[in-house]
C-alpha cells in the first residue's frame, strides 16, 4: 500500500472520533511488511482520558498485536502532525517512520512548534509530512468551525 492509501484509511478513522464530538485525528500503524497491526482515533471526549489520543490508541493496539512494546520496522500514518505527548511515545515505541497529513501550528512536535524526533533522544524516526493534508486539513477546519 501507498502512504496515501494508509492515510486514507487513517481519515476513515478520524470520521469516527468526528462522530462521538471528539477532535478528528485517525492513526494507523502498519509493520515492515504492509500489514495494519494498529488503529486508532481521537477518543479523549469518548472516554474522559486526556491521553487517549489517536497515535497512542494505535500504537497500544500495535503492541498488543505484537505482544510487546518494540515496533521497530514499523511505520505511523496520522491525520494531524503529533503532538509532544505523541511524538514521545512514538520515540519509546521506537517506530521508524511518521506521515502526517496536516500541520499542527499550536502544537506540532515534527518540525511546527518543535522537532522532536531532531533532539537528543536514542530514536530518531523519518518524517514525512503533508500525505493528504487537504482531506485531512478539511476535516479539521469542519469540526473547528462546528464549535465556533
Amino acid at each position: 500500500m501507498t502512504p496515501e492509501q494508509y492515510m486514507t484509511r487513517a481519515l476513515e478513522l478520524a470520521q469516527r472520533a468526528l462522530e462521538t464530538g471528539d477532535v478528528p485525528v485517525g492513526c494507523v500503524v502498519a509493520d515492515r511488511d504492509g500489514t495494519v497491526i494498529g488503529e486508532g482515533w481521537n477518543r479523549r471526549e469518548a472516554n474522559s482520558d486526556a491521553l487517549a489520543h489517536a497515535e497512542v490508541e494505535a500504537i497500544r493496539a500495535a503492541c498488543a498485536h505484537r505482544g510487546g512494546w518494540n515496533l521497530h520496522g514499523c511505520s505511523l500514518y496520522v491525520t494531524l502532525e503529533p503532538c509532544p505527548m505523541c511524538a514521545g511515545a512514538i520515540v519509546n515505541a521506537r517506530i521508524d517512520r511518521v506521515y502526517y497529513g496536516a500541520k499542527d501550528d499550536k502544537a506540532g512536535c515534527c518540525g511546527s512548534v518543535l522537532n522532536l524526533f531532531m533532539e537528543d533522544f536514542n530514536h530518531h524516526p523519518r518524517v514525512y509530512g503533508g500525505i493528504l493534508k487537504e482531506p485531512c486539513a478539511a476535516l479539521l477546519r469542519r469540526f473547528f468551525e462546528r464549535l465556533r
